[in-house]
């Protein structure tokens, strides 16, 4: 098995690292390379949905970004202890109709000895917003890794 540093227990430096992973990772939109931070047999709760395993994770991944063009993500640490890290995230893109979205959320990970996430919980809200709006375009530049995101 291939590890996926850093590896738990996290310090703070490392669960910043683990977070800023994961945002570079999705901000790719590529199902395959995105899956490859789980376990096997990674379970997931996504809003509704429960997904089990990295076939369902690509699958999951490949319907979500199918319909959410110009998907911009941020992630910031929130805690961390032990094997298990607390995130909280926002993204925005726009649906095949034209309408911008601003989704809210937060996950809890928990990961083996390996470095690979074993578990995902996520709660998301979506808010409806004008393109005007939106301040979340493309990855993160290399000037604001590590800043926290804008409260609103």
């Amino acid at each position: 098995m291939t590890a996926r540093p850093p590896l738990p227990p996290f310090d703070e430096a490392g669960a910043l690292r683990k977070v800023q992973a994961a945002e570079d990772a999705w901000n790719t939109r590529e199902p395959e390379r995105v899956a490859l931070a789980y376990t096997e047999d990674s379970v997931w709760r996504n809003r509704d949905e429960f997904i089990i395993g990295r076939n369902e994770i690509i699958d999951f991944l490949t319907r979500k970004w199918k319909r959410e063009f110009d998907y911009a993500l941020r992630k910031e640490l929130w805690g961390f202890r032990g094997n298990r890290i607390a995130v909280r995230f926002q993204y925005e893109c726009h649906d095949e109709f034209g309408q911008t979205w601003r989704s809210y959320g937060n996950e809890l990970w928990e990961f083996d000895d390996h470095g690979l996430m074993r578990r995902r919980e996520a709660s998301i809200n979506d808010v409806a917003i004008p393109a005007e709006q939106r301040r979340i375009v493309g990855p993160r530049p290399e000037s604001e890794h590590g800043k926290a995101l804008p409260v609103q």
